[in-house]
Protein backbone atom coordinates (compact mmCIF):
# COMPACT_ATOMS: atom_id res chain seq x y z
CA UNK A 1 0.00 0.00 0.00
CA UNK A 2 1.36 3.63 -1.06
CA UNK A 3 1.64 6.61 1.42
CA UNK A 4 -1.05 8.41 -0.04
CA UNK A 5 -3.26 5.61 0.08
CA UNK A 6 -2.48 4.92 3.35
CA UNK A 7 -2.90 8.57 4.12
CA UNK A 8 -6.34 8.16 2.62
CA UNK A 9 -7.71 5.25 4.34
CA UNK A 10 -6.44 6.98 7.88
CA UNK A 11 -8.22 10.35 6.77
CA UNK A 12 -11.54 8.37 6.03
CA UNK A 13 -12.77 8.33 9.29
CA UNK A 14 -13.18 12.32 9.83
CA UNK A 15 -14.23 12.39 6.48
CA UNK A 16 -18.28 12.33 7.37
CA UNK A 17 -18.65 8.88 8.75
CA UNK A 18 -16.60 6.70 11.34
CA UNK A 19 -18.13 7.90 14.50
CA UNK A 20 -18.76 6.13 17.64
CA UNK A 21 -21.38 4.02 16.04
CA UNK A 22 -18.91 1.89 13.80
CA UNK A 23 -16.13 1.44 16.85
CA UNK A 24 -15.10 -1.65 17.47
CA UNK A 25 -18.16 -2.92 15.66
CA UNK A 26 -17.55 -6.09 12.54
CA UNK A 27 -18.87 -4.09 9.33
CA UNK A 28 -20.72 -6.59 6.52
CA UNK A 29 -20.12 -6.19 3.25
CA UNK A 30 -22.38 -8.79 0.86
CA UNK A 31 -21.41 -8.60 -2.67
CA UNK A 32 -22.12 -10.64 -5.59
CA UNK A 33 -19.05 -12.09 -6.77
CA UNK A 34 -19.46 -11.66 -10.68
CA UNK A 35 -17.11 -11.91 -13.26
CA UNK A 36 -14.28 -9.79 -11.64
CA UNK A 37 -14.95 -11.42 -8.65
CA UNK A 38 -14.83 -10.03 -5.22
CA UNK A 39 -11.14 -10.53 -4.35
CA UNK A 40 -10.38 -6.53 -4.75
CA UNK A 41 -13.48 -5.72 -2.11
CA UNK A 42 -11.74 -8.41 -0.07
CA UNK A 43 -7.80 -6.80 -0.14
CA UNK A 44 -9.11 -3.39 0.07
CA UNK A 45 -11.05 -4.24 3.40
CA UNK A 46 -7.70 -5.53 4.89
CA UNK A 47 -6.03 -2.73 3.34
CA UNK A 48 -8.94 -0.33 4.94
CA UNK A 49 -8.80 -2.44 8.66
CA UNK A 50 -4.96 -1.99 9.19
CA UNK A 51 -5.43 1.87 8.44
CA UNK A 52 -8.10 2.37 10.50
CA UNK A 53 -8.59 -0.04 12.93
CA UNK A 54 -12.08 -1.13 12.06
CA UNK A 55 -13.57 -4.69 11.26
CA UNK A 56 -14.80 -5.08 7.70
CA UNK A 57 -15.72 -8.46 6.43
CA UNK A 58 -16.80 -8.69 2.57
CA UNK A 59 -18.26 -11.92 1.73
CA UNK A 60 -18.63 -12.61 -1.78
CA UNK A 61 -21.20 -15.32 -3.29
CA UNK A 62 -22.91 -15.90 -7.28
CA UNK A 63 -25.80 -15.90 -5.15
CA UNK A 64 -25.26 -13.40 -2.51
CA UNK A 65 -28.94 -12.23 -3.37
CA UNK A 66 -30.28 -15.14 -1.45
CA UNK A 67 -28.20 -14.18 1.32
CA UNK A 68 -29.15 -10.66 1.33
CA UNK A 69 -33.25 -10.68 0.45
CA UNK A 70 -34.27 -13.07 4.02
CA UNK A 71 -31.62 -10.98 5.80
CA UNK A 72 -33.80 -7.75 4.74
CA UNK A 73 -36.82 -8.66 5.34
CA UNK A 74 -35.65 -10.02 9.10
CA UNK A 75 -34.56 -6.19 9.69
CA UNK A 76 -30.97 -7.94 9.97
CA UNK A 77 -29.21 -6.28 7.14
CA UNK A 78 -25.44 -6.58 6.00
CA UNK A 79 -24.16 -3.03 6.24
CA UNK A 80 -23.34 -2.27 2.81
CA UNK A 81 -24.11 -4.24 -0.31
CA UNK A 82 -23.47 -5.28 -3.79
CA UNK A 83 -26.42 -7.81 -4.47
CA UNK A 84 -26.12 -7.89 -8.12
CA UNK A 85 -28.42 -8.13 -10.70
CA UNK A 86 -31.19 -10.55 -8.95
CA UNK A 87 -32.33 -7.98 -6.27
CA UNK A 88 -34.67 -5.59 -7.35
CA UNK A 89 -33.28 -2.90 -5.51
CA UNK A 90 -35.49 -0.18 -6.51
CA UNK A 91 -38.17 -2.28 -5.06
CA UNK A 92 -36.12 -1.78 -2.34
CA UNK A 93 -36.11 2.07 -1.98
CA UNK A 94 -40.01 1.88 -2.51
CA UNK A 95 -39.95 -0.44 0.87
CA UNK A 96 -37.82 2.23 2.32
CA UNK A 97 -35.12 -0.65 3.04
CA UNK A 98 -32.47 1.41 1.77
CA UNK A 99 -30.33 4.39 3.39
CA UNK A 100 -31.10 8.04 1.73
CA UNK A 101 -27.61 9.16 1.22
CA UNK A 102 -28.18 12.26 -0.66
CA UNK A 103 -26.70 14.47 2.50
CA UNK A 104 -23.80 12.33 2.63
CA UNK A 105 -23.05 13.16 -0.90
CA UNK A 106 -22.03 16.33 0.40
CA UNK A 107 -19.74 15.15 2.78
CA UNK A 108 -15.47 14.94 2.04
CA UNK A 109 -14.21 11.95 -0.12
CA UNK A 110 -11.66 9.94 1.52
CA UNK A 111 -8.76 12.24 -0.27
CA UNK A 112 -8.83 15.04 -2.57
CA UNK A 113 -10.84 18.30 -2.85
CA UNK A 114 -14.96 18.51 -3.07
CA UNK A 115 -17.20 16.86 -1.99
CA UNK A 116 -17.43 12.65 -2.05
CA UNK A 117 -20.59 13.15 -4.78
CA UNK A 118 -17.94 14.91 -7.10
CA UNK A 119 -15.77 11.99 -6.92
CA UNK A 120 -17.76 10.24 -9.05
CA UNK A 121 -19.12 10.82 -12.94
CA UNK A 122 -22.50 12.83 -12.79
CA UNK A 123 -24.37 11.01 -15.79
CA UNK A 124 -23.44 7.61 -14.04
CA UNK A 125 -23.97 9.06 -10.10
CA UNK A 126 -27.33 9.77 -11.67
CA UNK A 127 -28.85 6.71 -12.56
CA UNK A 128 -28.74 6.25 -8.17
CA UNK A 129 -31.32 8.82 -8.09
CA UNK A 130 -35.10 8.21 -7.43
CA UNK A 131 -37.13 11.91 -7.39
CA UNK A 132 -33.97 13.33 -6.65
CA UNK A 133 -32.60 11.80 -3.77
CA UNK A 134 -29.68 9.18 -3.87
CA UNK A 135 -29.83 5.83 -2.80
CA UNK A 136 -27.52 3.67 -5.13
CA UNK A 137 -23.85 4.41 -6.04
CA UNK A 138 -22.09 3.22 -8.96
CA UNK A 139 -18.59 1.47 -8.57
CA UNK A 140 -17.18 -0.04 -12.19
CA UNK A 141 -19.64 -0.04 -15.08
CA UNK A 142 -20.40 -1.05 -18.38
CA UNK A 143 -20.62 0.21 -21.76
CA UNK A 144 -23.19 -1.43 -24.57
CA UNK A 145 -22.05 -1.82 -28.01
CA UNK A 146 -20.88 -3.65 -30.80
CA UNK A 147 -17.56 -5.57 -31.49
CA UNK A 148 -15.40 -6.75 -33.70
CA UNK A 149 -11.72 -8.31 -34.52
CA UNK A 150 -9.40 -5.62 -35.30
CA UNK A 151 -6.85 -8.13 -37.31
CA UNK A 152 -9.56 -9.85 -39.68
CA UNK A 153 -11.04 -6.55 -40.34
CA UNK A 154 -7.49 -5.41 -41.62
CA UNK A 155 -6.69 -8.12 -43.48
CA UNK A 156 -10.09 -8.28 -45.24
CA UNK A 157 -9.75 -4.39 -45.94
CA UNK A 158 -12.99 -4.09 -43.93
CA UNK A 159 -14.21 -1.09 -41.54
CA UNK A 160 -16.43 -1.22 -38.77
CA UNK A 161 -19.46 0.29 -39.62
CA UNK A 162 -20.64 4.43 -38.86
CA UNK A 163 -24.34 3.82 -40.48
CA UNK A 164 -26.79 1.51 -41.09
CA UNK A 165 -26.39 1.64 -45.02
CA UNK A 166 -22.19 1.34 -44.40
CA UNK A 167 -23.50 -2.17 -42.23
CA UNK A 168 -25.70 -3.53 -45.00
CA UNK A 169 -22.81 -2.84 -47.46
CA UNK A 170 -20.15 -4.56 -45.31
CA UNK A 171 -22.76 -7.23 -44.69
CA UNK A 172 -23.03 -7.86 -48.30
CA UNK A 173 -18.96 -8.11 -48.37
CA UNK A 174 -18.75 -10.49 -45.23
CA UNK A 175 -21.37 -12.76 -46.13
CA UNK A 176 -19.53 -13.08 -49.77
CA UNK A 177 -16.51 -14.20 -47.92
CA UNK A 178 -18.12 -16.94 -46.04
CA UNK A 179 -18.19 -15.79 -42.84
CA UNK A 180 -22.02 -14.95 -40.99
CA UNK A 181 -21.82 -10.90 -40.82
CA UNK A 182 -23.26 -10.98 -37.67
CA UNK A 183 -23.98 -13.10 -34.58
CA UNK A 184 -26.19 -12.70 -31.04
CA UNK A 185 -27.00 -14.25 -28.38
CA UNK A 186 -30.37 -15.39 -29.15
CA UNK A 187 -31.31 -17.22 -25.66
CA UNK A 188 -30.91 -13.88 -24.35
CA UNK A 189 -32.69 -11.49 -26.20
CA UNK A 190 -31.57 -8.98 -24.15
CA UNK A 191 -28.55 -8.64 -25.97
CA UNK A 192 -30.06 -7.78 -29.18
CA UNK A 193 -32.46 -4.60 -27.04
CA UNK A 194 -29.60 -3.45 -26.06
CA UNK A 195 -27.37 -3.83 -29.29
CA UNK A 196 -30.16 -2.81 -31.29
CA UNK A 197 -33.36 -2.39 -30.63
CA UNK A 198 -32.80 0.69 -28.21
CA UNK A 199 -30.19 2.20 -30.07
CA UNK A 200 -32.05 2.63 -33.23
CA UNK A 201 -34.73 3.47 -31.39
CA UNK A 202 -32.55 6.26 -30.40
CA UNK A 203 -30.81 7.00 -33.45
CA UNK A 204 -34.69 7.30 -35.15
CA UNK A 205 -36.69 9.00 -33.20
CA UNK A 206 -34.12 10.58 -30.44
CA UNK A 207 -34.01 10.13 -26.43
CA UNK A 208 -37.12 11.70 -26.33
CA UNK A 209 -38.71 8.35 -28.37
CA UNK A 210 -36.97 5.86 -25.68
CA UNK A 211 -38.01 7.97 -22.46
CA UNK A 212 -41.44 8.01 -23.80
CA UNK A 213 -41.54 4.20 -24.00
CA UNK A 214 -39.59 4.03 -20.31
CA UNK A 215 -42.37 6.08 -18.86
CA UNK A 216 -44.93 4.23 -20.27
CA UNK A 217 -46.49 7.06 -22.36
CA UNK A 218 -49.69 6.04 -24.17
CA UNK A 219 -48.53 4.91 -27.77
CA UNK A 220 -44.80 5.32 -27.34
CA UNK A 221 -44.67 1.43 -28.47
CA UNK A 222 -45.76 1.98 -31.34
CA UNK A 223 -44.26 4.88 -32.24
CA UNK A 224 -42.30 5.23 -35.88
CA UNK A 225 -39.09 5.25 -34.12
CA UNK A 226 -40.24 1.71 -32.59
CA UNK A 227 -41.45 0.05 -35.32
CA UNK A 228 -38.18 1.31 -37.82
CA UNK A 229 -36.02 0.30 -35.54
CA UNK A 230 -37.58 -3.39 -35.67
CA UNK A 231 -38.19 -2.89 -39.18
CA UNK A 232 -34.40 -2.90 -39.24
CA UNK A 233 -33.77 -5.72 -37.48
CA UNK A 234 -36.43 -8.18 -39.41
CA UNK A 235 -34.47 -6.90 -42.53
CA UNK A 236 -31.07 -7.97 -41.55
CA UNK A 237 -33.01 -11.09 -40.43
CA UNK A 238 -34.37 -11.69 -44.06
CA UNK A 239 -31.53 -10.41 -46.01
CA UNK A 240 -29.47 -13.39 -44.35
CA UNK A 241 -26.90 -11.42 -42.48
CA UNK A 242 -27.90 -12.81 -38.89
CA UNK A 243 -25.79 -16.20 -38.17
CA UNK A 244 -27.99 -19.10 -38.85
CA UNK A 245 -29.14 -20.75 -35.71
CA UNK A 246 -28.09 -17.52 -33.47
CA UNK A 247 -31.57 -17.46 -32.24
CA UNK A 248 -31.24 -20.90 -29.78
CA UNK A 249 -27.73 -19.79 -28.67
CA UNK A 250 -26.87 -19.01 -25.55
CA UNK A 251 -24.30 -16.05 -24.45
CA UNK A 252 -20.88 -18.04 -24.73
CA UNK A 253 -22.19 -19.88 -27.45
CA UNK A 254 -22.70 -16.79 -29.68
CA UNK A 255 -19.75 -15.03 -28.26
CA UNK A 256 -17.44 -18.01 -29.35
CA UNK A 257 -18.73 -18.34 -32.82
CA UNK A 258 -17.26 -14.35 -32.75
CA UNK A 259 -14.08 -15.11 -31.01
CA UNK A 260 -13.34 -17.94 -33.88
CA UNK A 261 -14.14 -16.03 -36.33
CA UNK A 262 -17.13 -17.79 -37.57
CA UNK A 263 -18.82 -14.60 -37.13
CA UNK A 264 -17.75 -11.03 -37.91
CA UNK A 265 -19.59 -8.90 -35.75
CA UNK A 266 -21.45 -8.91 -32.19
CA UNK A 267 -23.64 -7.01 -29.90
CA UNK A 268 -22.29 -7.45 -25.93
CA UNK A 269 -20.95 -4.91 -23.35
CA UNK A 270 -17.61 -4.51 -21.77
CA UNK A 271 -17.50 -7.84 -19.97
CA UNK A 272 -17.22 -9.91 -23.51
CA UNK A 273 -13.83 -10.20 -22.95
CA UNK A 274 -13.99 -11.09 -19.12
CA UNK A 275 -15.84 -14.02 -20.48
CA UNK A 276 -14.27 -15.37 -23.32
CA UNK A 277 -10.72 -14.81 -22.45
CA UNK A 278 -10.42 -18.30 -21.47
CA UNK A 279 -11.35 -19.61 -24.27
CA UNK A 280 -10.00 -17.36 -27.17
CA UNK A 281 -7.35 -18.37 -29.56
CA UNK A 282 -4.14 -17.06 -28.83
CA UNK A 283 -3.38 -13.15 -29.88
CA UNK A 284 -7.00 -12.69 -30.97
CA UNK A 285 -8.19 -9.29 -30.63
CA UNK A 286 -11.87 -7.21 -29.84
CA UNK A 287 -12.29 -3.84 -30.58
CA UNK A 288 -15.21 -1.94 -29.64
CA UNK A 289 -18.03 0.26 -31.74
CA UNK A 290 -20.69 2.07 -31.68
CA UNK A 291 -24.42 0.40 -33.00
CA UNK A 292 -24.59 2.14 -36.43
CA UNK A 293 -27.11 4.93 -36.70
CA UNK A 294 -29.44 5.89 -39.42
CA UNK A 295 -27.98 8.34 -41.32
CA UNK A 296 -30.55 10.95 -41.55
CA UNK A 297 -32.02 9.83 -38.01
CA UNK A 298 -32.65 12.60 -35.21
CA UNK A 299 -30.86 10.91 -32.24
CA UNK A 300 -27.21 12.01 -31.14
CA UNK A 301 -24.89 9.29 -32.90
CA UNK A 302 -22.57 9.56 -29.86
CA UNK A 303 -25.34 8.53 -27.59
CA UNK A 304 -23.84 5.20 -25.37
CA UNK A 305 -25.79 3.00 -23.45
CA UNK A 306 -24.38 2.46 -19.48
CA UNK A 307 -25.15 0.02 -17.11
CA UNK A 308 -23.43 0.72 -13.45
CA UNK A 309 -23.25 -1.87 -10.76
CA UNK A 310 -25.24 -0.91 -7.93
CA UNK A 311 -24.18 -0.52 -4.47
CA UNK A 312 -25.80 0.66 -0.95
CA UNK A 313 -26.79 1.07 2.51
CA UNK A 314 -29.70 -0.31 3.93
CA UNK A 315 -31.79 1.67 6.01
CA UNK A 316 -31.46 -0.63 9.29
CA UNK A 317 -27.74 -1.17 8.72
CA UNK A 318 -25.92 -1.23 12.28
CA UNK A 319 -22.43 0.15 10.93
CA UNK A 320 -23.77 2.92 8.43
CA UNK A 321 -20.85 5.57 9.17
CA UNK A 322 -18.07 2.82 8.96
CA UNK A 323 -19.48 0.90 6.12
CA UNK A 324 -19.41 4.35 4.24
CA UNK A 325 -15.94 5.39 5.28
CA UNK A 326 -14.99 1.46 3.85
CA UNK A 327 -16.82 2.73 0.51
CA UNK A 328 -14.71 5.97 0.36
CA UNK A 329 -11.53 4.74 0.69
CA UNK A 330 -12.49 2.23 -2.68
CA UNK A 331 -13.54 5.61 -4.52
CA UNK A 332 -10.32 7.25 -4.04
CA UNK A 333 -8.81 7.84 -7.48
CA UNK A 334 -5.78 6.05 -6.74
CA UNK A 335 -7.66 2.89 -6.08
CA UNK A 336 -10.55 3.04 -8.58
CA UNK A 337 -7.48 3.21 -11.10
CA UNK A 338 -6.12 0.46 -9.52
CA UNK A 339 -9.49 -1.43 -10.29
CA UNK A 340 -9.05 -0.54 -13.78
CA UNK A 341 -5.69 -1.64 -14.30
CA UNK A 342 -6.64 -5.27 -12.49
CA UNK A 343 -9.65 -6.13 -13.56
CA UNK A 344 -9.87 -4.46 -17.05
CA UNK A 345 -13.17 -2.67 -17.14
CA UNK A 346 -14.28 1.28 -16.77
CA UNK A 347 -14.97 2.67 -13.35
CA UNK A 348 -17.53 5.43 -12.47
CA UNK A 349 -14.69 7.45 -10.51
CA UNK A 350 -13.93 11.09 -12.47
CA UNK A 351 -10.27 10.25 -13.32
CA UNK A 352 -10.05 6.69 -13.13
CA UNK A 353 -10.07 5.81 -16.76
CA UNK A 354 -6.96 7.87 -17.45
CA UNK A 355 -4.62 4.42 -17.63
CA UNK A 356 -3.01 2.49 -20.25
CA UNK A 357 -6.38 0.50 -20.78
CA UNK A 358 -5.91 -2.66 -22.49
CA UNK A 359 -6.77 -2.64 -26.78
CA UNK A 360 -10.39 -3.90 -26.33
CA UNK A 361 -11.72 -1.59 -23.41
CA UNK A 362 -9.86 1.66 -25.19
CA UNK A 363 -12.73 2.07 -28.15
CA UNK A 364 -15.55 1.96 -25.06
CA UNK A 365 -13.64 4.25 -22.78
CA UNK A 366 -13.58 6.91 -25.59
CA UNK A 367 -17.16 6.44 -26.77
CA UNK A 368 -18.25 7.52 -23.25
CA UNK A 369 -15.60 9.99 -22.60
CA UNK A 370 -16.84 11.65 -26.58
CA UNK A 371 -20.43 11.17 -25.67
CA UNK A 372 -23.37 13.87 -25.68
CA UNK A 373 -25.71 11.63 -24.19
CA UNK A 374 -25.53 8.69 -21.98
CA UNK A 375 -28.29 6.73 -20.94
CA UNK A 376 -29.39 3.24 -19.16
CA UNK A 377 -32.19 0.84 -19.55
CA UNK A 378 -33.94 1.54 -16.27
CA UNK A 379 -37.18 0.27 -17.47
CA UNK A 380 -35.82 -3.24 -17.32
CA UNK A 381 -35.79 -2.94 -14.03
CA UNK A 382 -38.87 -0.54 -13.20
CA UNK A 383 -41.24 -3.08 -15.35
CA UNK A 384 -39.61 -6.80 -15.50
CA UNK A 385 -42.41 -8.20 -17.43
CA UNK A 386 -42.71 -5.67 -19.58
CA UNK A 387 -39.21 -6.29 -20.45
CA UNK A 388 -39.83 -9.98 -20.24
CA UNK A 389 -42.48 -8.98 -23.36
CA UNK A 390 -40.35 -7.24 -25.49
CA UNK A 391 -37.69 -10.45 -25.03
CA UNK A 392 -40.33 -12.75 -26.13
CA UNK A 393 -41.64 -10.58 -29.20
CA UNK A 394 -38.05 -10.13 -30.15
CA UNK A 395 -37.92 -13.63 -31.11
CA UNK A 396 -41.19 -13.71 -32.35
CA UNK A 397 -39.86 -11.01 -34.91
CA UNK A 398 -36.96 -12.92 -35.94
CA UNK A 399 -38.94 -15.74 -36.31
CA UNK A 400 -40.85 -14.47 -38.71
CA UNK A 401 -44.29 -14.65 -36.27
CA UNK A 402 -44.33 -10.95 -36.00
CA UNK A 403 -44.38 -7.86 -38.10
CA UNK A 404 -42.60 -4.63 -37.39
CA UNK A 405 -46.10 -3.09 -36.77
CA UNK A 406 -47.23 -6.33 -34.71
CA UNK A 407 -44.57 -6.43 -32.47
CA UNK A 408 -45.22 -2.40 -31.83
CA UNK A 409 -48.68 -3.37 -30.75
CA UNK A 410 -48.02 -6.66 -28.61
CA UNK A 411 -45.76 -4.22 -26.59
CA UNK A 412 -48.14 -1.18 -26.29
CA UNK A 413 -50.68 -3.41 -24.98
CA UNK A 414 -48.07 -4.70 -22.46
CA UNK A 415 -47.26 -1.93 -21.62
CA UNK A 416 -50.80 -0.45 -21.19
CA UNK A 417 -51.57 -3.73 -18.63
CA UNK A 418 -48.64 -1.60 -16.36
CA UNK A 419 -49.91 1.33 -16.64
CA UNK A 420 -53.61 0.65 -15.06
CA UNK A 421 -52.10 -1.49 -12.57
CA UNK A 422 -52.31 0.55 -9.84
CA UNK A 423 -49.95 -2.35 -7.54
CA UNK A 424 -47.28 -1.24 -9.80
CA UNK A 425 -45.24 1.33 -9.31
CA UNK A 426 -44.85 4.02 -12.06
CA UNK A 427 -41.14 5.76 -12.18
CA UNK A 428 -40.23 8.44 -14.79
CA UNK A 429 -36.60 9.13 -16.36
CA UNK A 430 -35.99 12.66 -15.63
Amino acid sequence: MTAALGAAFAMVACNGGGGAEADNKKVEVLVFKGGYGSDFYEAAAEEFNKATGKEVEVIGDPRIDQQVQPRMQKGDPPDLMYPGWRFDHWKAVDDGAIMDLTETMKSKPASGEGTWGDTFEPALLKLGQYEGKQYVLPYFFSVIGWWYDPDLFAEKGWAPPKTYAEMLNLCQKIKAAGIAPITYQGQYPDYMISGMLTPWMISSGGLEAFNACQNLEPGAWKNPAVIKAATMIKELSDMGYFQQGATAMSHTESQAEFVNRRAAMIPCGTWLNSEMKESMPEGRKMSFFLPPVIGDGAGDPTAVMIKIEPWMVPAEAKNKEAAIDYFKSMTTVEKAKQFVTEKGTLMAIKGANDVELPGYLQGAADAFKNSNATYAPLWREWYPTLYKAVEGAITELLNGQLTPEAFGEKIEAEAEKIRNNPDIPKRKVS
